[in-house]
């Protein structure tokens, strides 16, 4: 039984989050170390002139922070009790996981769209994806909300499923804030150009294995939800690099493949325009039952991926505990 306890705070974490999700009244890590990465970014705008430097400073304090504390936790909470350990960790684990809130909010843009109430839509998708929304129709909305589904079951599920098979609660801790960094101040605009630069890199270092073995899981698990693994995988080899950055596309691509719809384009960040390319081919005209069809991916492609994160924990820690 000994050999098993490294992997249940992850199993765990990944089903209470299936569960019950991340109750807004709740504080919330993530939140936390959004914070600290504002609060952080308005100190070294105002006190250093050199942001690119001050953007490595950043990310460094961060990273180190958001992987010591729960380090500290844990090793307390171990050696008072294996059990309050592994429960301490199970909260952990489940905090850094997001696929009972991708799917929620995901899906108020579906039921919105079903209702042809775009407005609602709008709004509903303004809360998911990093755009602007204003300038989107339904079909648009829609698209929107399948490519984030698409993206984020790396970026929230499967990439943090990853990192902690290789280091628990305190690796998917690692890997969040640098998520959310990347979030908060990697975009390629001029305002984050320089002080977002090393988080981006990071980010884009850390996804680099994640995200094309997650498009890879979406392929094997697409006759799993009806859909068509072969042509997720053709889409996926031919789209993978169809975006700015080097991961981003990989999960889209295979998703496109498997719903025979075509997504990214162009689209509008901070009110300019970015021309990107189209990923996947225009088989069929979009519809809002696609969104239900990318969660139902997201969920086969996490369960994948949590049977490998289980036994990579079992295999490198077994005995330990």
């Amino acid at each position: 039984m000994r050999y098993l306890l490294p992997a249940l705070p992850v199993i765990l974490g990944f089903l209470f989050d299936c569960a019950v999700g991340d109750p807004y009244w709740l504080p919330h890590p993530i939140r936390l170390i959004g914070k600290l990465i504002g609060a952080l970014e308005k100190l070294i705008r105002k006190h250093m002139k050199n942001l690119r430097f001050g953007g490595f400073l950043l990310a460094m304090i961060v990273v180190t922070l958001s992987a010591a504390v729960p380090l500290a936790v844990l090793l307390v909470c171990y050696r008072i009790h294996v059990v309050f350990g592994v429960a301490a960790e199970t909260v952990m684990c489940c905090y850094m996981l997001a696929a009972r809130c991708l799917c929620s909010e995901s899906m108020k843009v579906c039921r919105a769209a079903e209702s042809d109430d775009i407005e609602a839509a709008r709004k509903a998708v303004s809360m998911i994806v990093g755009r602007d929304t204003e300038v989107l129709d339904r079909d648009g909305i829609i698209r929107a909300a399948v490519e984030t589904v698409a993206e984020n079951t790396s970026d929230g599920v499967t990439a943090p499923l990853f990192y902690m098979g290789l280091g628990g609660a305190v690796g998917g801790s690692f890997y969040k804030a640098v998520n959310t960094m990347d979030s908060m101040i990697g975009y390629r605009v001029e305002k984050y150009a320089d002080i977002g630069r090393f988080a981006a890199k990071l980010d884009d270092v850390l996804n680099y294995i994640p995200s094309r073995l997650t498009a890879l899981l979406m392929v094997a698990a697409a006759p799993i939800c009806g859909l068509d693994s072969r042509n997720a995988y053709r889409i996926w080899k031919r789209d993978r690099r169809k975006h700015a950055s080097p991961n981003s596309a990989q999960t889209e691509a295979a998703c496109a493949g498997a719903l025979h719809v075509r997504l990214a384009g162009d689209a509008y960040y901070f009110g300019k325009l970015h021309k990107k390319p189209y990923i996947g081919d225009n088989d069929r005209p979009i519809e809002a039952d696609d969104i239900r069809r990318a969660n139902r991916l997201m969920y086969a492609s996490s369960v994948i991926m949590l049977i490998i994160s289980a036994a990579a924990r079992c295999i490198i820690f077994g005995g330990i505990l």
